[in-house]
């Protein structure tokens, strides 16, 4: 069915006060013919053994666990190629994964008991333990399939911060080097609103980012459920944690309902939304707006909520806001870098069979 149309359709401004983080999900190399080919992948193993790192096994209940999460609760099934080819993939980032875990745990960076314990009273905080306990079996987990999770999470942070941040240095003729070779970045034609939604359907959906977006509303269904969740918003619940777990705005809900940067021209399109928006101060949620369609037919309702809105006009580089964005930028971009190349260190170090790839190219594509 189709998506619920909004403002966040509209392309995304490259405003330079909006930082990105990329999460790279590498391909298949083609050395892993060469893998596959060696002699190695002739040694006994486990049948439920997919994939050894230096010895260490990653079995097919873990990889079909990641699998399931990935594909959730779509009713339009892979076909088995499909299926296979992810598999290879989400195996590939199993197979990195594990050695940056090891590598940590040479280093004495395995995750505490008391840091896991913390993390995850953290991602419970804002949800009900109904609403808690839904999250998980939308995602076909279990809560110690998620505490599993979130130590490797935590000791993948502890290893990039120690092997890779600490020796990151952004220096002052860094930040004025920068500006001086893109200072028209820094001139805002017009200004910019930072802007986060909550789409409620009054159609279904079967692309959203969670549970709820693939249930069809009525009309009627959809004003109930978006003005209950204004309701919570204005009693203090977390927007982005409501949007995550409530929003049919499938390019947006992943990230908190954030929409980045949209030009005063591109809001004005819609002129009930620009003027809910328009009278905000940063912080602040606009009423229930009405969302239409592409032949301006209501079908579905919103709530936005003003991050931040940027003056236009040239900002200098005494600005602090100029500052920050750069140094933030500089760092990702350096932190990239070096993560790619630590990343390829370790890979060449390690030692890896991969029993399903191999099964694979035995049989050829079917």
């Amino acid at each position: 069915m189709p998506e619920v149309p909004s403002i966040a359709s509209r392309p995304a401004l490259a405003s330079p006060f909006r930082r990105s983080t990329c999460w790279l999900t590498p391909g298949l190399p083609l050395g892993l013919v060469c893998l596959m080919l060696t002699a190695g992948c002739n040694r006994p193993h486990q049948p439920d053994v997919v994939a050894t790192v230096n010895g260490h096994p990653i079995d097919q209940a873990t990889l079909e666990r990641y699998y399931r999460s990935n594909i959730g609760n779509n009713p339009q099934q892979p076909s088995p190629i499909q299926s296979q080819i992810a598999h290879l993939e989400i195996l590939r980032n199993l197979v990195d994964d594990d050695i940056k875990q090891q590598r940590a745990a040479k280093l004495n960076l395995v995750a505490t008991d008391e840091e896991v314990d913390a993390k995850l009273a953290e991602i419970k905080a804002p949800f009900t333990q109904e609403e808690f306990n839904r999250q998980l079996k939308a995602k076909n987990m279990t809560l110690d399939d998620l505490k599993h999770d979130i130590r490797r999470g935590l000791t993948n942070e502890k290893l990039m911060n120690k092997e890779i941040f600490s020796k990151i240095n952004i220096t002052d003729a860094d930040i004025t080097a920068y500006y001086n070779a893109n200072k028209s970045l820094f001139n805002l034609v017009e200004p910019e609103y930072h802007l986060a939604e909550i789409v409620v359907s009054a159609v279904p959906t079967q692309q959203a980012g969670n549970m709820q977006a693939a249930r069809g509303n009525t009309d009627a269904e959809a004003k109930k459920k978006i003005e209950a969740l204004h309701t919570r918003l204005e009693s203090g619940d977390d927007f982005g944690a409501l949007a995550s777990q409530f929003s049919q705005q499938s390019s947006t809900a992943s990230s908190g309902g954030d929409m980045g940067r949209l030009t005063e021209s591109q809001l004005r399109q819609d002129s009930a939304v620009f003027a809910a928006i328009s009278k905000l101060r940063a912080g602040q949620i606009t009423d229930v707006v009405p969302v239409y369609d592409q032949s301006h037919k209501a079908n579905g309702y919103a709530i936005y909520k003003l991050l931040d809105k940027e003056a236009a006009g040239q900002y200098e580089l005494n600005d602090p806001r100029v500052q920050q964005t750069i140094r933030g930028q500089l760092r990702d971009s350096r932190s990239q870098l070096l993560r790619n190349a630590y990343d390829e260190m370790l890979r060449d170090q390690a030692h890896v069979e991969n029993y399903y790839a191999e099964g694979i190219f035995k049989k050829g594509a079917q």
